[in-house]
């Protein structure tokens, strides 16, 4: 099936070709009719799915079909993060950028200054990507109003729950149109989201893409037993052994990240890290300097688990566990992009062997576990783990915690 096949004008289908997009994946084969045709879609989209490109498309062609409100914003795409704001933004210039009459398209996303996004805003926009927070804070400001909404995307819906961004949703609902289009992705749908998909929208189209699991490059998946102060050694022999000049590593803490980068900077190998605690402006320029192969190593925090796509990374390592079953298939699905392999390895110490069953259990999986000469584990596990083993899902964390706390104060 080709793109124009789908209903997109040639002006687009030509944009598409320019990308390198040969023919339309399972999920916008599926979506991009129906969001032409005006109705509601709920899609579960793991990462590399090309959902980003079958809410764009569609999205994009129904701004140039509705030109009575030139630079008032007629589509919304909220998104969790700066990072995936910037990058869906880039897709949406991208494709748009031949299109007649030019459409102006605003990103905006807090951890910057509002200044410089409120004056880019002036005289309107046709389309704005924002996360909930900076985008409240310009409607406070008058920077834009969001009368003219005809169309919402809530983009990794999961994640925007799973960050406390549920009141800040909320109050952006609020101030949309009650008649409006809605395209819902997610990749998974906890009992949250569902309630939330459920009072937004109307007889949606629902798309899996699951299936295509199948035809996905092959992400090799490594389980190495470690006792986790040894870590640090073994990543870094790893690394040098095995010849890697880019690699992810994911760990708990922008602490943790900070101090593994540390260490392996004193055994010679090229390491930086990223996390919230970095201004906008350091995250861009050290992901930027990831791409351009001038670091071996990003040692970072779930915050690149989404919305980050880094070309020819070739392996990720999950230095620390991730707390969330999920979050482990958000993780290695950073390699393995773009019709290549990749390499995904997991340290699990005595005290995470547990946890990483549970993991297993939740996707699925049974892998086996190696041992790397002379870095065999000899501890034992300090206590047994009970329960869930700690994977977010079953027990309240501590935000969660907090915000019950505070709705009880205030009915008290």
């Amino acid at each position: 099936m080709s793109f124009s096949a789908l209903g997109l004008v040639p002006a687009l289908t030509r944009a598409v070709a320019e990308l390198g997009f040969a023919a339309p994946t399972a999920i916008q084969a599926a979506a991009i009719p129906a969001v032409l045709s005006g109705r509601d879609v709920l899609a579960t989209a793991h990462t590399g799915s090309g959902k980003t490109a079958a809410f764009a498309l569609p999205l994009l062609q129904g701004l140039l079909a509705d030109s009575t409100h030139p630079r008032r914003v007629r589509a919304l795409v909220l998104v969790p993060t700066r990072e995936l704001a910037l990058q869906v933004g880039d897709v949406l210039q991208r494709l748009a950028h031949a299109l007649a009459p030019p459409l102006k398209l605003a990103v905006v996303f807090g951890g910057v200054s509002i200044n410089p996004q409120m004056m880019a805003l002036r005289g309107g926009a046709d389309g704005v990507v924002a996360t909930p927070g900076r985008l409240l804070d310009l409607l406070q400001h008058n920077a834009l109003t969001l009368a003219g909404v005809n169309c919402l995307v809530l983009d990794e819906a999961d994640r925007l729950l799973d960050l406390g961004f549920a009141e800040e949703l909320a109050q952006v609902l609020a101030a949309l149109p009650a008649q409006r289009q809605n395209l819902f992705f997610s990749a998974t749908f906890p009992p949250a989201v569902v309630a939330l998909a459920q009072g937004l929208l109307q007889d949606p189209l629902r798309v899996a893409v699951e299936a295509e699991a199948c035809a996905e490059p092959a992400i090799v998946q490594r389980v190495i037993e470690v006792d986790a102060p040894r870590r640090t050694q073994l990543l870094r022999q790893l690394i040098l052994d095995n010849h890697w000049e880019r690699v992810l590593v994911f760990v708990a803490t922008q602490h943790a990240a900070e101090q593994v980068a540390a260490k392996l900077n004193r055994d010679d190998v090229f390491a930086t890290s990223f996390h919230g605690g970095l201004s906008q402006g350091a995250r861009r320029q050290t992901l930027d300097e990831f791409r351009d192969s001038r670091w071996d190593v990003l040692v970072t925090t779930d915050l690149a688990a989404r919305g980050i796509d880094i070309v020819q990374l070739r392996v990720v390592v999950n230095y620390d566990l991730p707390r969330s079953a999920d979050d482990y298939v958000h993780r290695i699905g950073r390699t393995g992009r773009a019709g290549e392999g990749g390499l995904a390895i997991s340290f699990v110490s005595a005290d995470s062997e547990a946890h990483f069953r549970l993991i297993e259990k939740r996707q699925k999986l049974k892998l086996l576990r190696e041992r790397i000469a002379g870095f065999e584990p000899v501890q034992i596990a300090t206590a047994a783990v009970s329960g869930n083993g700690g994977i977010k899902g079953k027990r309240p964390s501590k935000k969660d915690k907090l915000r019950a706390a505070a709705r009880a104060a205030e009915s008290a």
